[in-house]
């Protein structure tokens, strides 16, 4: 006799950083950041945009199921507010994709700016038509399961690094970066002093070689 399995999906308050301090950040490319935070922080390099040129900043809206299964990764949908990151702690499953196109959609119209996967996903190419940012693993045409559970708004791993809600995530081409909430102004101050630096180094190349 089939067994119904219940879909349990707990879910926490968090604050979200402001969205003025989030925007700061979106004019520095990930390298600068891991730079400023003397390279911690950055996810597992093998979590890559599924588009070239993919680049997204964002408070985290975390995300734990299990593994091969987005039930909860669905429930997050009511959770979306403007300007999240929707980060997913998969556990790396590489046989079961826990977004595709459908997903990636709703994710953009509830406001999301990108979505960070350590797991598979699958619809690469509808994701890269709709220019929606998504940074995972890797592809697999398999589905996943539906029945939970799962956890919203607790600090969950993501390639390595602890992501509590909140946190400020920035992704681009190199890949991404955690920025913990409550050293954020500190990191955007210091942040803003390697890039001037790179600039200054820039400059000198140019004046040498032109």
């Amino acid at each position: 006799m089939a067994t119904t399995l219940e879909l349990t999906v707990r879910t926490a308050q968090w604050t979200r950083p402001s969205r003025e301090l989030v925007k700061a950040f979106e004019k520095f490319p990930v390298a600068n950041i891991g730079d400023a935070m003397e390279r911690l922080g950055l996810v597992d390099g093998n979590i890559n945009p599924v588009w070239a040129g993919a680049h997204c900043v964002g408070s985290a809206l975390t995300v734990l199921g299990a593994a091969g299964d987005n039930a909860a990764v669905i429930e997050a949908l009511n959770y979306i507010e403007p300007g999240d990151v929707v980060v997913i702690n998969g556990f790396g499953h590489e046989h079961r994709a826990l977004v595709g196109e459908q997903l990636s959609q709703r994710f953009e119209a509830a406001g999301a700016t990108g979505a960070v996967i350590d797991g598979y996903i699958r619809d690469r190419a509808t994701i890269t038509d709709i220019k929606f940012p998504v940074f995972a693993r890797g592809t697999t045409p398999a589905g996943p399961f539906k029945n939970g559970p799962g956890v919203i708004g607790e600090p969950v791993a993501i390639g390595g690094i602890v992501c509590s809600p909140g946190d400020i995530v920035a992704a681009d081409d190199d890949g991404v970066v955690i920025i913990p909430q409550a050293r954020a102004a500190e990191i955007l101050e210091r942040v803003i002093e390697v890039a001037a630096h790179e600039a200054e180094m820039t400059a000198e190349v140019t004046r040498e070689y032109s």
